[in-house]
C-alpha cells in the first residue's frame, strides 16, 4: 500500500539522476521504483523515465519529471539532523561537491536546485538553550556561518 502522504518533487527530466544520488547519500534512503511514460507528454515522450519513486531518510518521495515550468525554492528543503561535525561536513560536502551551492545557516542546495538544512543536534539544542545569553551567543555565531561548525557554536554557547 502506498503512504498516505508523499512528497512530491519537480524535476526537468532528472528525477532518477536525484534519487539515486540521494539514495547513495542519506541513510534509510532507496529507489523503489522507476516509471516509464506510456505516451507522449508535454516535456517527454513514451518510454522516457516518468515519476522516479524513492525515500530520503525515511521520508516517501516522487520525483516527477514535469520539465524546465516549475524550479526548487527555498520554501521547501530537507532539515537533516545531524550528531557530529563530521557528519555535516560528510553531507555538506556531498551536497556542495556534488554541483550544489553553499548558502548560509547550514543551508544549501543540491545540484538540482533542492534546498536542504543540514543542523547539527549541537545547534539545536544551543539555540533553545534556557539561558537566553547563551542561546543568543550560539544564534549570533550560527548567523556568521555558511556550513555549521560546531565547535564554533558550543564555544559561542559557553561564551
Amino acid at each position: 500500500m502506498p503512504a498516505k502522504n508523499t512528497i512530491c518533487l519537480w524535476y526537468n527530466g532528472d528525477a532518477e539522476e536525484a534519487a539515486r544520488f540521494y539514495a547513495q547519500t542519506f541513510p534509510d534512503s532507496s529507489v523503489k521504483a522507476v516509471h516509464r511514460a506510456p505516451g507522449d507528454f508535454p516535456s517527454g515522450k513514451t518510454g522516457d523515465v516518468l515519476t522516479v519513486e524513492f525515500t530520503v531518510l525515511g521520508i516517501p518521495c516522487l520525483g516527477l519529471n514535469g520539465g524546465p515550468t516549475f524550479k526548487h525554492t527555498e520554501a521547501f528543503s530537507f532539515q537533516v539532523a545531524t550528531a557530529d561535525q563530521a557528519e555535516t561536513d560528510r553531507y555538506w560536502a556531498a551536497l556542495v561537491g556534488n554541483g550544489g551551492q553553499e548558502s548560509a545557516c547550514g543551508w544549501c542546495k543540491d545540484k538540482w536546485g533542492l534546498s536542504w538544512q543540514i543542523t547539527p543536534v549541537a545547534l539545536t539544542e544551543a539555540i533553545v538553550d534556557p539561558d537566553p545569553g547563551a542561546a543568543k551567543r550560539a544564534f549570533d555565531a550560527m548567523m556568521t556561518m555558511t556550513k555549521i561548525d560546531v565547535a564554533a557554536i558550543e564555544a559561542a554557547r559557553r561564551g
